[in-house]
């Protein structure tokens, strides 16, 4: 079972007694700020909750699956994401 992004809202809004579109707006811009802070390689944390990072992908050897040719993959940049002691506790007890 998932939980999607209009299920999310609803259930914030109904814990926090705000109206759907403030929660709506306010997960926009949480959004926002993560998408912006990890693009510009900064580290975003929660403590307790959980982490976000750009981590660097070095360049590397690799093979078309089809042709079994080899190719050469560029460097690039990856995102991690790291579950906090807050969240790792609420999931072992289940």
């Amino acid at each position: 079972m998932s939980m999607n992004r209009s299920e999310l809202v609803a259930e914030v809004a109904n814990k926090s007694g705000a109206n759907k579109t403030v929660v709506n707006d306010v997960l926009d811009a949480l959004f926002a700020t993560f998408t912006e802070q990890v693009a510009k390689g900064e580290k975003v944390s929660i403590p307790g909750w959980l982490a976000v990072e750009r981590t660097d992908r070095a360049a590397r050897t690799g093979r078309n699956p089809q042709t079994g040719e080899t190719i050469q993959i560029p460097a690039g940049h990856s995102v991690k994401l790291t579950a906090g002691s807050k969240l790792k506790a609420a999931v072992a007890k289940k």
